[in-house]
């Protein structure tokens, strides 16, 4: 599957922050996008990383104030080491 862009990942990350910046919105606001969190996650990452990451993704959006954790920068980076671990696996 193909690699989401860091940026894409950075900007998803800034939108889950984006719930508190208006008053009262905030875990209302994450109430509608912790699902949407979820799903964009398991699409861009797709396989067992999607998999977890969607949960995981979901879990922190909902509790509150867990919006720092920048999940979807932290998925690019899984699945970036899991690229480079297979592509050494193939060369050698």
């Amino acid at each position: 599957m193909k690699q989401p862009s860091l940026l894409t990942c950075v900007l998803l990350d800034i939108a889950g922050y984006l719930t508190y910046l208006i008053p009262f919105l905030g875990e209302w606001g994450d109430g509608l996008w912790a699902p949407l969190s979820a799903f964009l996650f398991y699409r861009m990452f797709g396989g067992r990383t999607g998999k977890t990451g969607a949960i995981i993704s979901f879990i922190e959006e909902i509790l509150p104030f867990t919006d720092f954790i920048p999940t979807f920068t932290i998925g690019y980076f899984v699945r970036k080491k899991e690229s480079g671990n297979k592509n050494s696996q193939t060369n050698s």
